[in-house]
């Protein structure tokens, strides 16, 4: 299932055509190299004076830290979750040999984003949560202090939406992409004064 981003101008493809479905082919696998480019992907995502602040936690369904990724997500997560090819949780490292990593938050936003736009590239559909248990994937995965679990993500191919058995969660898949309207989004001279 295809939802191309409607815009004003035309977008470069892995742009337009990224969307977070929850249907997912659970037929379908995201192979090593698939997850492989994902990962290289993200590790080349910019960060503050390149101190590289993101890591990743990665299975695939059927391994053991797929299953252990799963048992984080909330249940309602996890209704859904189950049928990717592959889960990953975003961790954000908050300090190095140097002290605090400044925006290391936004370091592992943007690796996230270069991980997603990748499996587009790929074929492949990805869902962002921020439905897990962070101290559970600290405690199961022996993540350090210093290192914060932050974001989810499924990943596999897209699926029909009436796997999700909820007539609500169908029709929300159906559903036509929505944004604020550019002139909302972005300001010129003043706050409120659209530039577009």
């Amino acid at each position: 299932m295809r939802k191309p981003a409607e815009s004003s101008v035309p977008l470069t493809d892995v742009i337009a055509q990224r969307w977070s479905p929850r249907a997912l082919d659970e037929t379908r696998e995201v192979s090593w190299d698939q997850l492989r480019a994902l990962l290289e992907a993200a590790r080349w995502a910019p960060s503050f004076g390149n101190t590289q602040p993101a890591r990743f936690l990665a299975g695939r369904r059927g391994d053991a830290t797929f299953r252990q990724i799963l048992g984080t997500l909330t249940e309602r997560n996890q209704a859904w979750a189950h049928r990717a090819g592959a889960l990953l949780i975003g961790i954000m490292v908050s300090r190095n040999e140097k002290g605090e990593i400044p925006y290391a938050e936004y370091g592992l936003g943007m690796a996230a984003q270069n991980l997603v736009l990748q499996a587009v590239a790929e074929g492949l559909v990805a869902h962002q949560m921020a439905g897990f248990d962070a101290e559970a994937v600290r405690e199961r995965f022996a993540v350090p202090d210093d290192a914060i679990p932050r974001v989810a993500i499924a990943v596999g191919h897209a699926g029909d939406p009436a796997v999700l058995e909820v007539d609500k969660l169908i029709e929300r898949e159906r559903a036509p992409r929505k944004r604020l309207p550019l002139g909302e989004f972005a300001y010129t001279g003043e706050w409120g004064t659209p530039a577009f």
